[in-house]
């Protein structure tokens, strides 16, 4: 599968065609990630599973990998990603939060991006 662009290539920024390789990669990952695991699904013989599954998460490395290209160059990534990874409250109720500022999960507040979460240590 190919990601098209949208827009005339020519006429986007060198950051916006950099953003488009990483979410055209980012899909390739991930199917790539599909494929793997349908396979070794399948797989009857057990080295061949094995190979299969360490194929699958090596995509998974890269997929995360790009994902993690995007959140430090995209605000907006950044966020979400912050909202709802590492959740474990179901995942419309941590969209409801986000949305009235609530917290969830046990009531901790998520630290914000460079904030350890601890307070001042100044005096």
């Amino acid at each position: 599968m190919t990601i098209e662009y949208h827009e005339p290539p020519s006429e986007l920024s060198q950051e916006t065609r950099d953003v488009h390789r990483a979410l055209t990669t980012l899909v390739e990952e991930l199917e790539a990630v599909d494929w793997y695991h349908g396979r070794a699904e399948l797989a009857g013989d057990a080295e061949l599973k094995a190979m299969l599954i360490h194929h699958r998460d090596e995509e998974i490395e890269h997929a995360a990998m790009a994902i993690e290209w995007l959140r430090r160059r995209m605000p907006e990534f950044d966020e979400e990603l912050r909202t709802y990874l590492f959740t474990n409250a179901p995942l419309l109720e941590v969209e409801e939060a986000a949305e009235t500022g609530e917290s969830i999960d046990g009531g901790a507040e998520k630290p914000k991006s460079g904030d350890l979460g601890i307070g001042s240590l100044k005096s």
